[in-house]
């Protein structure tokens, strides 16, 4: 008999950066690419643990990035992100599983519900974002899923690792957020 998933969302801790370095130094050009990475822009691996390393433990008002990490019976198997913080007004959400065999099972779509309460009582959101290249198929229908709506579609350099692209950009309101709350799993306040 399978025993069940126990999935977990927790911060991010000094322990989990090496699972997040080593999926953007393990990943193929090709499914990089496919995320809209610009290969000749992606980090190495001092600039990922700093960007990460950096953020664990300063008071949320001061982040610049808050890093998720998500669990299968304790074990990291994927992050999400969010960049671009107004405390207290809106934030940029980025999501990744770390193995493809996690991937287009809806596992994705469990993890974020479980993320977001952190997302929007830790840094207080009013609206939260979501911005993916619009042909990666995966994290536009998993943001639908979860209710976000659709705002527009746009060409820009979306950030520091990426080409110019083509962009979906998604938004959850706090309202539409404390409308679908019962859904979601609350998260562990941030000391």
């Amino acid at each position: 008999m399978n025993k069940p998933n126990f999935l977990k969302v927790r911060e991010t801790t000094q322990e989990d950066i090496e699972y997040f370095v080593n999926y953007w130094l393990g990943s193929s050009p090709e499914f990089l690419a496919g995320m809209g990475v610009d290969i000749r822009k992606k980090p190495n691996k001092k600039q990922l643990v700093d960007l990460v390393s950096s953020q664990i433990g300063i008071p949320m008002e001061n982040r610049k990035s808050y890093f998720l990490t998500w669990l299968i019976n304790n074990k990291p198997i994927g992050c999400s992100n969010v960049n671009q913080i107004v405390f207290g007004k809106q934030a940029f959400m980025h999501l990744h599983l770390y193995n493809r065999d996690n991937r287009q099972k809806g596992i994705g779509t469990k993890f974020v519900k479980k993320a977001l309460p952190f997302y929007f009582e830790n840094l207080n959101l009013q609206q939260l974002f979501c911005e993916p290249y619009s042909l990666n198929p995966a994290p536009n229908k998993t943001v639908e899923k979860i209710g976000f709506e659709f705002v527009k579609q746009y060409k820009t350099i979306p950030g520091a690792s990426n080409f110019e692209q083509l962009v979906n950009q998604w938004k959850l309101t706090k309202k539409q957020y404390k409308k679908n709350k019962d859904t979601i799993t609350p998260c562990v306040k941030h000391s």
